[in-house]
C-alpha cells in the first residue's frame, strides 16, 4: 500500500494538510498556538486514528459490538535530539457485549497497528484498554 498527502503554507500564516477530500488546518505561527493543532498533536492524532480504526476493524474480526470508543493519548517531547517519547494511551470501549475481550483487543491493536508499530520503533508506548458498560 502506498499513501500520499499534500500540504501547503503561506508565509506568516498557518498551514493546511490536504488528504483526499479533507483539509486539516494546523498551526505554524504563534498566533494559533492555542487554537490549531501543532505538528506534535497531529502526530498523536495519527496514532489515535490508527488505534480507533483498528478498534472498528477488530470489532468485526473478534465479533463484538460496541457503541463508542474514546481514546486519550499523552506523550513527552524530549530535547536532545528533539523527539516524542513515553507515549501513553487510555482506550475506553463502551459495550455491553460479553464477547469483548479487552486483553485480546489490546494485543491485536499493538501487534497489527501500522502507526502504532512505526511509533514503537522510536518511542516507548504504554497503554490501557478498558471496557465500560453502556447505560
Amino acid at each position: 500500500m502506498n499513501y500520499q498527502i499534500k500540504a501547503s503554507s503561506t508565509s506568516n500564516q498557518d498551514a493546511i494538510i490536504h488528504i483526499k477530500e479533507s483539509n486539516i488546518d494546523f498551526g505554524t505561527t504563534p498566533k494559533s498556538a492555542n487554537t490549531l493543532p501543532n505538528p506534535a498533536e497531529l502526530f498523536l492524532g495519527s496514532f489515535a486514528a490508527c488505534m480507533l480504526k483498528n478498534v472498528e476493524r477488530f470489532s468485526e474480526m473478534l465479533k463484538f459490538d460496541y457503541t463508542k470508543a474514546t481514546l486519550e493519548v499523552n506523550a513527552i517531547r524530549l530535547e536532545n535530539p528533539p523527539r516524542m517519547d513515553n507515549v501513553a494511551y487510555n482506550l475506553t470501549i463502551y459495550s455491553n457485549d460479553k464477547r469483548l475481550n479487552t486483553e485480546l483487543l489490546k494485543k491485536n491493536l499493538e501487534k497489527f497497528g501500522t502507526i502504532f508499530n512505526t511509533v514503537k520503533l522510536s518511542s516507548t508506548i504504554s497503554g490501557i484498554v478498558n471496557a465500560v458498560e453502556n447505560i
